[in-house]
């Protein structure tokens, strides 16, 4: 089932985010994407857990079909995930959440800031630090999109092989076209790429997560942080943070894996979510 599927450039910034709900299971867990990503990124995953599990995959503020806000700023959109899962999934109690990359911060602020809400965490491929290499990637990538002349486009072929001479990578270039949709006769972004590309600082930083009221907060639930071996978004030197903040860590590295480990290796990702999750 979905929530509804508002129009991400019309919707005002209040509105609902939007989600997609797969199985039917007594576990229940909300997936929380990365930059540029969308709910439905995760759609192979939730299937396979959908026995065990009830899966919740939102689309974050400015991404795939939530609305579109004026900043980027992870308490806000942490709050907002809190708001939303409380209405929901997490109506009858704590859930589990897992994020990835972008993701991964906002369910890291999320934990800290709503524990109540958090049942176990699982963190993909992200710490809780300054992450220069999404900023870096991410200027190159989405000031890609934005060059791109969207009304000379017949065809997503077109709009392909014009990106193709910028951004080498096939795979990389099918996760940016997943966001291109037709909108009255022509192309345009879903997501909020302007200003998401004038903000890339604020994306690739980590705020001070604690709530107001317990500045010394921290979750002492289990955490997994699983690591792709071919990334560096998880370093050795992010661990004492991480386990200033998330006491009862267990860091996991995935072979043959990078940043997008969830894609690179999906059967060792859905084993560890569902072990992790169904542990006692």
């Amino acid at each position: 089932m979905s929530t509804p599927d508002p129009s991400a450039s019309a919707a005002p910034s209040d509105a609902a985010l939007a989600s997609d709900v797969i199985g039917d299971g007594p576990h229940r867990v909300a997936f929380l994407h990365g930059l540029m990503g969308r709910g439905r990124n995760f759609t192979g995953p939730a299937k396979a857990l959908a026995d065990d599990f009830t899966v919740e995959l939102l689309d974050l503020p400015d991404h795939g079909r939530s609305p579109w806000t004026d900043r980027v700023d992870y308490q806000e959109i942490a709050d907002r995930v809190a708001e939303h899962l409380r209405a929901g999934l997490a109506a009858d109690g704590p859930v589990h959440v897992l994020g990835h990359s972008m993701g991964g911060k906002v369910a890291m602020v999320l934990a800290l800031r709503h524990p109540d809400l958090v049942d176990r965490l699982i963190v993909e491929d992200i710490s809780p630090r300054l992450s220069p290499q999404a900023t870096d990637e991410f200027v190159h990538l989405l000031g890609t999109m934005l060059r791109m002349d969207l009304d000379s486009y017949e065809s997503r072929a077109e709009a392909d092989a014009a990106m193709a001479e910028h951004v080498h990578d096939a795979r990389v270039r099918g996760f940016l076209l997943q966001n291109l949709r037709r909108e009255g006769g022509r192309f345009a972004w879903q997501p909020n790429v302007a200003m998401l590309f004038e903000h890339l600082e604020a994306v690739g930083s980590f705020p001070d997560p604690a709530a107001p009221e317990d500045p010394d907060r921290v979750f002492d639930r289990p955490v997994l942080w699983l690591a792709g071996a071919n990334s560096d978004y998880v370093r050795d030197e992010d661990v004492p943070r991480m386990k200033d903040l998330f006491p009862r860590v267990v860091r996991v590295t995935v072979r043959d894996a990078g940043h997008w480990l969830h894609a690179d290796q999906p059967e060792a990702f859905v084993s560890a979510v569902r072990t992790f999750l169904t542990a006692d």
